[in-house]
């Protein structure tokens, strides 16, 4: 059975051309605090030990809400595990102290722009976590939550682009 056709969660990616570039991008996409605007599950992203920058190893929390009506709510810890700006970011949660999902973000260059890929991986998930996401069909919600963040992120960086071009400046 293909991976996109699995119910429950190992891994998955979503991926979308956007007119920007690979730079502009990775920024939006690594500012966590701005990734609210983006993600349809995530409420809100705070640094935590005084790092306000996405660099290797800084951590971080993350506010989150969805599953049916979007009634739950929960927070995970996290933090950054790579950063190369234009190229890829990526971070892990955790669930219990143990990391559980990492998170990845890779840029493409492209005719027409940047190939953004968005992944997520299950390395750990607590068993109640996993009887959840079997009614709850958690899979499919990840990957409406991928096509949705990269659909938003595209509008953003496109229009940063076009405000860009229209004042003369092509540093986005």
């Amino acid at each position: 059975m293909p991976k996109n056709q699995r119910w429950w969660l190992t891994e998955d990616s979503e991926e979308l051309v956007v007119n920007a570039t690979a730079e502009h991008i990775y920024s939006l996409v690594s500012d966590l605090p701005r990734m609210g605007q983006w993600s349809p599950e995530c409420q809100g992203v705070e640094w935590e030990g005084g790092v306000s920058a996405p660099v290797e190893g800084a951590r971080f929390v993350g506010h989150n809400r969805g599953g049916p009506c979007k009634l739950m709510r929960w927070s995970r810890h996290g933090r950054v595990l790579d950063a190369d700006p234009g190229r890829h970011f990526a971070f892990v949660t955790e669930e219990g102290g143990r990391e559980s999902t990492v998170w990845r973000y890779r840029f493409e260059p492209v005719d027409g722009g940047t190939r953004v890929t968005e992944s997520y991986e299950v390395k750990q998930l607590p068993v109640w976590a996993r009887i959840v996401d079997v009614p709850t069909n958690r899979h499919r919600e990840l990957l409406e939550g991928m096509r949705h963040t990269l659909a938003r992120l595209k509008v953003a960086a496109e229009a940063d682009t076009e405000a860009a071009k229209a004042v003369g400046t092509e540093n986005v």
